[in-house]
Formats: C-alpha cells, structure tokens, sequence
C-alpha cells in the first residue's frame, strides 16, 4: 500500500510541524550532499526556522559560493540592463533616423524640388512659409547694411576730427615758425649762372681758357715742370733788339 498524497500547506499544530521540519530539514540537507556528489556540482542550502535557528550546508564553502552568486546575479542584472539600452538605443535611433529623412525632405521641397506627392493645401502651405522665409532674410540684410551705413558715418566723423586737429597743428606750427620766401630762380636764370661758374673754374671746366690765360701771363708749364727758372725762360723767349745807325 502506498503513501497517501498531503495537502501542501502550514501545519497547524506545533508539535507535528515540529517535526515534520526536523524530518524534511535532514532529507533536504542529504539530498544537497548526495547532488553535489553524485554530478560533481556546487550546492549551498541556508534554511531557517521558525525560531530563528540557522542551519546550512554548503559542498565548497558558503562564502564563496555566496560570492560566486553575487557575480552571477551582478553580471546578469548589468547584462539585463545593458540589453535593455541597446534595446532603447535602437529605438532612439531609428527615431532620429525618421526625423533626419523628414528634415532633408522639408529641405529639399523649401528648395523646390520634390514636389511631386503634395497637395493645394501642402503647396500653400509651403509657400507660405518660403514668403515668410523671405521676408525674414530681407530683414536681415537691411539691418546689416544700416550697420554697415552707421559704422562707415562713424568712421567718416573720426577722420574729419583728426584732419581738423592736423590742420590746427600745421597753423599753430606756422605761428611758431614762420617760413621766409626766397625768390627762386627760373631755369634759364639758373642755368646762365652755372656757365659763369664754369668759366671762373681754373683748370676744371674750362682747361683751354685757363691754358690761355696762364699763356698771357708769360707763364709755361713746361718750363714748371722742367724746373727752369722763369727768368732764363724769358730770356730765351725774348727777341733781340736790332739796333740800326745812321750809316746803313
């Protein structure tokens, strides 16, 4: 005859539970032994009572299969979450993806192009936008240029304030130092002036004049040169003075 099936659930009287835990508590710990033994495998039990009693067992230590546990529990709750970004990455990035295409769409069609799949409504629509975009842009380029103006008026005001102080220095400089006119010849003035220079050069501009005169002075060069005394020069230069009598 074989064992009756139990109704899993808690023993109401104490004295039974008592010992229905101590019973099952014992198998449970051999079964754990007989496990580890039998498929060579790392088995920890930990149980408590009701009391608050601790009874363990564990084949290779309770501290390292505990650490080994908490590595396993680790790794698997950072693979978990790790799955779940890349999971939202994608999704993130099939997102921009769509937003991207229909960026470069509403580009292409503000550019007129593309236009093929839109409606009167759409068509409007995008004109509208494209005259707003227009008169935004024109907006733009006149406030740049009366800056440009305004600039280029500030500019126009520094430089009339320093030709003015130049101006003032120059006058004030007039004042202090004031310029004597000399009379300037014209150029055939000028130019008569230099031939006389010239001829009153000795030997320099006019060596023939100079030769001519140093000749009227009764002076030689050579004779210079030679070392004759100017005397006997003259001597030898001067005529003989023919005397002529009554006889002849």
């Amino acid at each position: 005859m074989g064992r009756g099936k139990i109704e899993i659930k808690r023993i109401e009287n104490s004295n039974s539970r008592q010992v229905t835990f101590s019973k099952r508590r014992t198998g449970l710990l051999k079964k754990a032994q007989e496990l580890a033994i039998l498929c060579d495998a790392e088995v920890a039990v930990i149980i408590f009572s009701n009391t608050g009693k601790l009874f363990e067992f564990s084949s290779s230590g309770m501290k390292r299969t505990l650490s080994r546990y908490n590595k396993c529990t680790d790794s698997s709750e950072s693979a978990s979450v790790e799955y779940k970004a890349e999971k939202e990455d994608s999704k993130m990035v099939e997102i921009l993806k769509d937003e991207v295409a229909k960026l470069e769409t509403n580009q292409l069609r503000l550019l007129g192009k593309d236009l093929a799949g839109l409606g009167l409504k759409e068509l409007q629509l995008l004109e509208q936008q494209i005259n707003e975009a227009l008169s935004s842009v024109k907006e733009k380029k006149e406030e740049l240029l009366m800056k440009q103006l305004e600039q280029s008026r500030i500019q126009e005001q520094k430089a009339m304030l320093e030709n003015e102080t130049l101006r003032r220095q120059v006058e004030e400089l007039r004042c202090l130092f004031p310029i004597t006119e000399h009379v300037i010849p014209n150029y055939l003035q000028y130019h008569h002036l230099e031939r006389n220079n010239s001829f009153v050069d000795n030997g320099v501009k006019c060596p023939s004049l100079a030769r001519s005169c140093s000749n009227d002075r009764g002076d030689s060069d050579t004779t210079l040169h030679l070392g004759l005394p100017t005397d006997v020069h003259h001597k030898r230069k001067s005529p003989e003075k023919k005397t002529f009598s009554n006889d002849s």
